[in-house]
């Protein structure tokens, strides 16, 4: 049997401010061995016999951003869906079935392993054991999901009660869902060792999430199938009619579907089953919990870049882009970017996402970008800004290109630090080398260009009355945006 792993690679994860950003979010994050969380998850799939590519389901936004994270570890995927709006899980789900039903040879019907990007599991070994477990009975007509053995009366994450055992001893009947519980309940439950962590994870067949969402949430079926039957597709990228889409309801896998089969059965199997996992699991929701899965010095701290630490206890400092120095201080988490600071207790790391609605309502650049913006084409780092004029760091990947493009309100100095640039300017068409440059005035069509084997770096110098990316009249642009 093969297995149709999808990946959701949605979600903000707002309460990793600053590292995790709208446009640049947590499933892009690298928490701990130098792979984005995605790869992790994508890499996660080697040992699990006869995987097809992945499907990926992300936000419009971040195309570029999951096709480039794959392009690095050579795993290219069978498909990115495109969500024009987020809409949560169940819709996200909802339109990779519709997309890999559409692609079955006859008669067949996918078993899908679906996985969100962000997540951690260290025991790979233990995971694979466990989805082994899972596409057996998923087989066999049930919805599987795996439940996390709790190792402690954790109030982050929602709960599921184990019913009876199965008759082989693999996994249990799905009895009920529990909401994230108080301190209290949490205590009570973990002490009857009945309760499992939810973990968001399922193995199930196509046809089975697809009849169920019909029977349950018949609104959210028809606007997604509405969306996809009227998609366009664009290479490796598939787009659901954006419209169409963006009048589907929201809602979750738990909330649509699971937590309405809990406990039921169609006569011959149940429903719904969950299999224990007890892998070294994190959904790593929060600063603590990545405070948590991290190596820690002989003083319980956590400690990266470059940081100076004197007399410092069971804390977490991240260094970015500068000295960071921390003396005397117990239980803090300090992490340091380019262009924002955060410092809290750790036992307040729940209210980053307050403090990220806050910066929201005052329309802070800071909440959605970090200094470094990513294109399809490469980046940019906005090194220094004034009034009328701002310096920007461009790198531009082997074979990229910037549209062809003009501004109204500001010209463009280019001095090429290192590479070669091809240089399209009104009629001329030419190459830069390192320490060579050129200017764009205003209202003058231009393309920069890498036609090289290495990345292209520039300074540019825009200056004029407004620099906002806004002031951006495209003609021509191979990314399509």
């Amino acid at each position: 049997m093969t297995l149709h792993p999808v990946i959701m690679a949605g979600g903000s994860g707002t309460r990793l401010w600053p590292l995790s950003r709208e446009f640049y979010p947590k499933p892009f994050l690298s928490i701990a061995d130098g792979r984005s969380m995605l790869q992790d998850t994508i890499t996660r799939l080697d040992g699990i016999a006869d995987v097809a590519p992945p499907v990926i389901v992300c936000n419009e936004e971040h195309r570029f951003l999951v096709a480039e994270h794959t392009r690095q570890i050579d795993r290219l995927p069978r498909s990115i869906i495109l969500e024009p709006v987020g809409r949560n899980t169940a819709p996200t789900l909802t339109l990779a079935a519709l997309a890999l039903e559409e692609q079955a040879d006859d008669g067949d019907d996918p078993i899908m392993l679906v996985l969100p990007a962000d997540h951690v599991i260290r025991d790979a070994e233990t995971f694979h054991a466990a989805v082994a477990v899972a596409l057996r009975l998923s087989a066999a007509g049930s919805i599987a999901t795996f439940g996390i053995t709790p190792d402690s009366p954790s109030v982050s994450y929602g709960y599921i009660r184990k019913g009876s055992r199965l008759s082989d001893g693999s996994a249990y009947e799905l009895a009920e869902f529990i909401e994230k519980p108080d301190v209290e309940t949490a205590q009570r439950m973990v002490e009857t060792e009945e309760y499992l962590w939810n973990s968001g994870m399922f193995v199930l067949r196509v046809s089975a999430w697809l009849r169920d969402l019909e029977r349950f949430r018949p609104d959210i079926a028809k606007a997604c199938r509405d969306a996809h039957a009227k998609g366009a597709r664009d290479g490796i990228f598939y787009r659901p009619e954006a419209d169409l889409f963006t009048q589907c309801p929201v809602d979750t896998i738990d909330y649509a579907v699971m937590e309405r089969i809990a406990g039921s059965s169609d006569g011959q199997s149940r429903q719904a089953v969950v299999v224990p996992l007890d892998a070294e699991w994190s959904d790593v929701g929060s600063w603590a919990a990545i405070m948590d899965v991290s190596d820690k010095d002989h003083s319980g701290n956590v400690v990266r870049g470059d940081v100076y630490t004197h007399d410092m206890r069971n804390s977490m400092i991240f260094g970015h882009h500068r000295l960071v120095a921390a003396v005397g201080l117990e239980g803090v988490i300090i992490v340091e970017t380019p262009d924002a600071v955060l410092a809290t207790n750790r036992d307040q790391v729940e209210n980053v996402r307050a403090l990220v609605e806050q910066l929201r309502r005052e329309e802070r650049p800071e909440r959605e970008n970090h200094r470094r913006v990513h294109r399809p084409w490469g980046w940019y780092d906005l090194i220094d800004s004034g009034s009328r004029f701002q310096v920007k760091r461009i790198t531009v990947n082997p074979g990229q290109a910037l549209s062809l493009q003009m501004h109204h309100l500001r010209s463009e100095h280019w001095v090429v630090v290192s590479g070669v640039a091809r240089v399209i300017k009104g009629d001329e068409d030419f190459l830069l080398y390192e320490n060579q440059s050129t200017y764009v005035k205003v209202g003058e069509r231009h393309r920069l260009e890498n036609p090289a084997a290495i990345p292209l770096e520039i300074i540019e110098v825009q200056s004029g009355s407004y620099l906002g990316e806004d002031d951006i009249i495209r003609f021509e642009d191979r990314y399509n945006r």
